[in-house]
């Protein structure tokens, strides 16, 4: 049984290491959801919808997105293993995140479960201003999905690059134009078996007393 700081700690991003061959029982995935609408919401509204997605021709789609996607991050100036270039040590690490980004997005419409976290609001734009709170109503929810995942050894990854097409992610899985989504997170368990710290910035490079 993990403790909740080694759950917090080694809950990591996992790509190359996703079991695209075994299947994930759903039930195990409505466990991890059910978890996820413990999180916060602003007011309680709790307007976050979860679609999982399992067919396998809704993933290839969804994974021909996020390839597309991908490919243009990946050539672009900001894609992660370009960054920190003066900085051998962080280079290095860097290089080897965007070797497992271009991995997962060749396979990424190969997962097993796909799991597609979105906002409902009251029209199809954004409401004005506060746009954290708003997201902030859905995003904790989230990596609560993440870490419940880890609790059942569930392997999970972040990733948005898919957004750049939205509009034709939103028409393979028939989103209402008032449903908005947040992330692409592949789910399925992973291969081998541990998972330790990232690599961090000090605390003392981080970390601001009452004034910046």
């Amino acid at each position: 049984m993990m403790t909740p700081e080694e759950l917090l700690t080694t809950t990591r991003t996992v790509r190359k290491r996703l079991d695209l061959d075994r299947p994930v029982p759903l039930d195990l995935v409505k466990h991890c959801v059910q978890v996820a609408l413990q999180a916060p919401s602003g007011s309680n509204t709790q307007q976050w919808q979860w679609l999982v997605v399992t067919d396998a021709d809704q993933r290839a789609e969804l994974g021909r997105l996020y390839r597309r996607a991908c490919r243009e991050y990946l050539d672009s100036d900001g894609a992660a293993g370009k960054l920190f270039a003066d900085d051998p040590a962080r280079s290095e690490v860097q290089q080897r995140v965007g070797d497992s980004v271009a991995y997962l997005a060749d396979r990424m419409g190969d997962v097993p479960v796909l799991v597609v976290p979105c906002l409902e609001t009251a029209s199809a734009e954004l409401p004005a201003g506060n746009q954290a709170g708003l997201w902030a109503s859905l995003l904790p929810a989230v990596w609560s999905y993440m870490l419940a995942a880890r609790s059942v050894t569930l392997g999970t990854a972040w990733t948005t690059l898919h957004l750049k097409y939205e509009q034709e992610a939103a028409e393979v899985l028939g989103l209402p134009k008032n449903v908005h989504q947040a992330a692409l997170i592949p789910t399925a368990f992973y291969t081998g078996a541990t998972f330790k710290p990232a690599a961090r910035q000090p605390l003392e490079e981080v970390l601001h007393l009452d004034r910046w």
